[in-house]
């Protein structure tokens, strides 16, 4: 298997690409601002699944980078919010994303979970 098959995976990477794209149609002076901080928190959530998952053999590496995806979930839900209050004439295309990101975080808690849970019962790779 490959951490490509995970749906968090899948997800994660799939919203990497909307939230990138719609980070460019922030204004020009946010571009290098808070627009960089998006594409980077949401960078990261992907970043940190397949470095987790490249760790697997050691359970408590792969806990920790999906600790960290988590947190970088979170990170992009907050830059988001920001957006849609600081930007409300383009806030529907960033509160899809920001609800995609809460379905995400939900996912992640529950994968994670599934992880603590089962790591002896399956070869989780």
């Amino acid at each position: 298997m490959s951490y490509r098959n995970l749906e968090i995976y899948k997800l994660a990477f799939e919203l990497f690409l909307k939230t990138h794209k719609a980070s460019l149609l922030l204004p020009k002076y946010e571009l290098f601002e808070l627009g960089s901080q998006l594409r980077r928190s949401s960078d990261s959530v992907i970043t940190n699944i397949v470095e987790g998952y490249g760790r697997s053999s050691y359970r408590n590496d792969y806990i920790r980078f999906l600790i960290y995806s988590h947190a970088s979930n979170d990170e992009t839900i907050n830059h988001l919010e920001k957006i849609i209050i600081l930007y409300p004439n383009s806030s529907s295309e960033f509160e899809t994303l920001r609800n995609s990101y809460n379905t995400l975080g939900g996912k992640l808690n529950i994968y994670k979970k599934w992880v603590i849970e089962n790591w002896n019962k399956n070869n989780i790779q």
